[in-house]
């Protein structure tokens, strides 16, 4: 049992025979009277959205919900195909029923393929990922502190904002739940081989601040002083980069 003071999007209850996806919820405090939970429902069987309003302390059955993780691998038309990457069996989903949920998701990415009962209603996708800006405006030096955006569209084709400073072909973070941005991300590029050889990582760093880090290497895997301080703008010591203080 879950209480409606607890309800959050995408998850799905038992409610008069029937399961619901809850795909908008809010909490009214309205001046006079009690607080309530007003929501939109969707039917996972039809697809019908209703109206629904709640006590926060009321309470109802969460349903049973199978998620499976599949491989988005196209999209042909208004079909949108999967694959068991256990089996290699495919499912093609119309548009209704992904809606939005591959708005940030690349072409050979996972997903959770979501069925109740055997009827597939839902895709979840990565919680974050990690997407190319493909088309901004120039970003300005000085903009890291300003807290304006602008908008940016990432390789997928959708839109986000971001901060003033970040500029095409940079790669940030997204969180697909509200399709907020995060940070940007940066890369360790590897060095020639006469200055040694380490693993990439991958280093996200919020915007205006500095970071003191420390990335492990994995085992037999040297790596050159002076390239990781070229790299990184950090020390290192014993095979690992034991601080990062600048990104430039």
């Amino acid at each position: 049992m879950i209480s409606a003071g607890d309800f959050r999007n995408g998850m799905t209850i038992e409610l008069d025979n029937s399961v619901y996806q809850i795909v908008e919820f809010q909490h009214v405090k309205p001046g006079k009277g009690a607080a309530f939970v007003r929501t939109k429902l969707k039917d996972i069987k039809n697809g019908g959205v209703v109206e629904r309003t709640f006590r926060p302390t009321e309470k109802c059955p969460q349903a049973r919900i199978d998620r499976k993780e599949m491989q988005y691998l196209y999209s042909d038309g208004d079909l949108f195909n999967f694959m068991d990457t256990e089996n290699f069996e495919q499912v093609a989903l119309n548009a209704e029923t992904v809606g939005d949920a591959l708005k940030f998701v690349k072409e050979n990415e996972m997903v959770k393929v979501c069925s109740h009962n055997g009827n597939v209603f839902a895709i979840e996708p990565p919680l974050f990922v990690e997407l190319e800006i493909t088309d901004t405006e120039p970003g300005f030096k000085g903009d890291t502190a300003t807290g304006a955006s602008k908008p940016a569209t990432i390789e997928t084709g959708a839109q986000v904002s971001v901060p003033l400073f970040v500029e095409i072909s940079e790669k940030i973070k997204i969180d697909t739940r509200t399709g907020e941005y995060l940070s940007r991300v940066y890369s360790l590029a590897a060095p020639s081989k006469a200055q040694g050889r380490y693993v990439s990582k991958e280093l996200v760093r919020q915007p205006g601040l500095h970071m003191q880090s420390e990335l492990s290497f994995f085992a037999h895997t040297r790596i050159s002083k002076s390239a990781a301080s070229q790299h990184t703008g950090g020390a290192v010591s014993r095979g690992k980069v034991i601080s990062l203080t600048r990104f430039s």
